[in-house]
């Protein structure tokens, strides 16, 4: 069934789920696990930390963001703006204009991360910084969009590395980005 741009945000807004929206299509997100949440929780805590004096705000995953060059509507694990938000409309669940945008990785989920999903981001004018962080062992791939409007990689994977994000002025390091995040044994199946 063909749903529009509005009969979704008017279905989901009252959906007892989250959905991705996509070409006239809903589809239903999964639930994460604990080191998917974890991770999450950790940079958002972080960042927020870091906001405090500062005109920048970090959203959770129940933010939901528009792409309106692609169509695409989806709930990234962490955004962050700085300066002011712009949304869809009054309702303020929509956010227009990330600066940040992160996504934690699960085995399901990380094709789609890393290939589709960073196409419809990238067409996000405001969007400088995509965080892609590893939940099955330490490591971080985050891509910086250059003066050309090309993505520069930069990988971490060491607990001690330190992330700069230029685009929210912030700096993370990774042992705090994974605290208190337990991995399954090398070599056990990935969940």
């Amino acid at each position: 069934m063909f749903t529009t741009e509005e009969q979704y945000l008017e279905i989901e807004r009252n959906a007892e789920y989250k959905s991705e929206y996509f070409a006239g299509e809903m589809r239903a997100m999964k639930g994460a696990n604990e080191s998917h949440n974890l991770i999450t929780v950790n940079l958002a805590a972080n960042l927020s930390q870091q906001f405090r004096d500062r005109p920048c705000r970090v959203y959770s995953s129940d933010m939901r963001v528009s792409i309106p060059a692609t169509g695409l509507y989806t709930y990234p694990d962490v955004i962050a703006v700085c300066g002011e938000p712009k949304f869809r409309d009054e309702q303020r669940d929509t956010l227009l204009n990330p600066n940040l945008v992160v996504e934690v990785l699960s085995p399901s989920t990380e094709a789609y991360d890393r290939g589709r999903k960073f196409e419809h981001y990238r067409s996000v004018g405001s969007m400088m910084e995509y965080l892609l962080v590893s939940s099955d062992r330490v490591h971080v791939d985050l891509y910086t969009r250059q003066a050309d409007g090309r993505f520069l990689l930069t990988s971490a994977g060491d607990p001690s590395a330190t992330l700069e994000l230029e685009s929210a002025g912030c700096r993370v390091t990774l042992s705090s980005l994974y605290e208190k995040v337990e991995f399954p044994p090398a070599g056990a199946p990935a969940q």
